[in-house]
């Protein structure tokens, strides 16, 4: 027996690039209770392109795995699909043609185009015991034929906000558009008791970005959601009131975020770009917590949630690493994972703690995170030049908390030795990079000895917004300049608790902010300058104007208004516009 029903999550549209794009949906299944799944039906998905109205052109079934929580991506434009594994089985001649469609294998998408897909969940009986699988070929042979389903896909119990999905294709890549736009926001807390609501509001306005008007200019392209997606531990990690424990809890902070409307329509009509923060586990999770008995059941569940809700519908890459990158347009972008590979040693000083994993052993055959981001780092310098080079890091690089700034300087009567010492102390509690100073090292080095321009990083966390224009003191550093951009929160609603614009460092060439970072063996020293602060909930919005080799960074908040914010000058602007090398 099998029914045909609307997807209980989603869809999200995922990875994105000219050609394919990912679908993500997550099955509701009337035997489910919670976290516990009947065990005697199985559910696979049902993804239909539309092609005028109210028809299905082609359509595809895909797996929705029980073991990632009935869910499950189609990648549409990507011929590994079950249709085209079943095609390749009829043609050794097994009698399963009635159960395929009339055509097979992939759909080539046309790069900066616009489609539409309606899916549903497929339920069918499942009298197979728990440990055995099915191989796709024998799966499409017990599945009705798509056919003759597809239509069922614009029947009146399918509402279009449930199960309709519009999706733009990205630019040629190969050539690097005059301009590109997208938008970048972290920290999404799900609110309490009659504020639940609250927490979807922001995502309301986001959605009018991807479309283009008089007042925003060209459509966003993407969403970049770098952390903080769920709050785990709702209130503290210390507390255990509101802290997810138990599959069944991460999988209710999920479920609970993805069918708030404001954010469900936001995702199915914009790409949506994910990494996971601390929230999405523990706060200030690192991984040596791991050899507490009590932390790695946690971990394993907290992992499996965003596995299954998050990771599933991103790029593909490195196996089971959770950095990826991707493209848009001809600008690259690089997501790092600075939460589950980080640690902390428990020895004195700072050297050897690090936030992308611990350094490559054998880099020809085993390279780590870091490894890998400078080899791209280099490829992108080597094929685009000067172009943007965008690196998503959760935790901030810059600008510096003030009690985590590298140099303070000590008050008359003081010991200077014994203010550094605390110091080290201070920034070893540090949730973000100033706890990882060989982590960061690496990666300036990399960039000043191989004169590596316009480097970006996009970051979240701090529930402060803010911008901060990096350059390197030095011969060795030769003028050369990076930048941070900081979007953060979408919602939370403590402000006073965290965020303080007056906690960070706004010049770390002043004595009484100096946070000076050596970049050896070269002469060069990092130094930076911090504006466009704000902590109203907020998202940002980042336009890049090849022909002016500018980025344009504006915040908005939770009304969709524009934010005035603080300039370079100290005056107050809505539009901070960052000046890049051209390229």
């Amino acid at each position: 027996m099998a029914s045909l029903r609307p997807p209980g999550l989603g869809p999200i549209i995922g990875h994105t690039t000219h050609d394919p794009c990912r679908i993500w949906i997550r099955a509701s299944d009337p035997g489910d209770e919670r976290a516990v799944l009947d065990e005697n039906r199985r559910t696979v998905g049902v993804l239909g392109l539309v092609v005028r109205r109210n028809q299905i052109g082609r359509a595809w079934y895909f797996r929705l795995q029980r073991e990632f929580d009935r869910t499950g991506t189609f990648v549409v434009g990507k011929d590994v699909q079950l249709g085209y594994y079943a095609y390749d089985y009829f043609a050794q001649g097994k009698k399963v043609a009635a159960k395929l469609p009339k055509a097979v294998g992939p759909v080539l998408l046309e790069p900066d185009a616009e489609y539409t897909v309606r899916v549903g969940t497929l339920t069918i009986d499942d009298p197979m015991p728990n440990d055995a699988s099915l191989p796709d070929w024998q799966l499409i042979a017990r599945l009705p034929n798509i056919d003759e389903l597809k239509n069922e896909l614009f029947s009146s119990a399918f509402k279009a906000e449930e199960c309709e999905a519009t999706f733009r294709t990205f630019p040629d890549p190969t050539v690097i558009a005059d301009r590109l736009s997208f938008l970048l926001g972290s920290c999404r807390y799900p609110g309490l008791l009659w504020k639940i609501k609250h927490a979807d509001r922001i995502f309301s306005p986001m959605q009018r970005h991807f479309q283009a008007d008089e007042e925003f200019g060209e459509a966003a392209r993407f969403t970049m959601m770098c952390g903080d997606q769920i709050y785990a531990d709702m209130l503290n990690r210390m507390l255990p009131v509101m802290r997810a424990d138990t599959f069944e809890e991460f999988q209710q902070r999920y479920m609970t975020a993805y069918q708030a409307p404001h954010l469900r329509r936001l995702m199915r009509t914009a790409t949506t770009y994910m990494i996971l923060d601390d929230h999405e586990i523990e706060d200030n999770w690192t991984q040596d917590r791991i050899s507490d008995a009590g932390k790695h059941p946690l971990f394993n569940m907290a992992i499996g949630g965003y596995q299954s809700y998050q990771w599933s519908h991103s790029p593909r890459t490195w196996g089971q690493l959770l950095c990826y990158p991707f493209e848009c347009a001809g600008y690259p972008v690089f997501v790092l994972d600075t939460r589950t590979q980080r640690f902390k040693d428990e020895l004195p000083g700072l050297e050897d703690n690090h936030l992308l994993g611990r350094p490559s052993l054998d880099i020809a055959n085993h390279p780590g995170q870091l490894q890998r981001l400078l080899e791209w780092l280099s490829d992108q310098h080597n094929r685009g030049g000067n172009v943007h080079k965008f690196i998503v890091s959760s935790s901030v690089f810059a600008p510096n908390h003030m009690k985590e700034r590298i140099a303070p300087t000590a008050q008359d009567g003081e010991d200077a030795n014994k203010l550094w010492g605390m110091n080290v102390n201070r920034r070893n509690k540090s949730d973000s990079w100033p706890a990882y100073p060989s982590t960061r090292l690496a990666i300036l080095r990399h960039i000043v000895e191989n004169k590596i321009w316009n480097v970006v990083f996009l970051s979240g966390d701090i529930h402060c917004s803010n911008v901060a224009e990096i350059d390197f003191h030095g011969s060795d550093g030769d003028g050369l300049k990076a930048f941070s951009v900081t979007s953060s929160a979408f919602y939370w609603p403590f402000p006073f608790a965290d965020g303080d614009p007056n906690n960070y460092v706004r010049n770390s060439r002043q004595e009484n902010q100096a946070d000076p970072f050596p970049v050896p063996p070269t002469d060069a020293v990092m130094h930076y300058r911090s504006y466009g602060y704000t902590q109203e909930d907020n998202f940002t919005r980042l336009d890049i104007d090849k022909t002016n080799a500018t980025l344009t960074v504006r915040v908005f908040d939770r009304e969709g208004d524009p934010v005035e914010v603080d300039d370079r000058a100290g005056g107050k602007t809505r539009v901070n516009m960052l000046q890049l090398e051209s390229w």
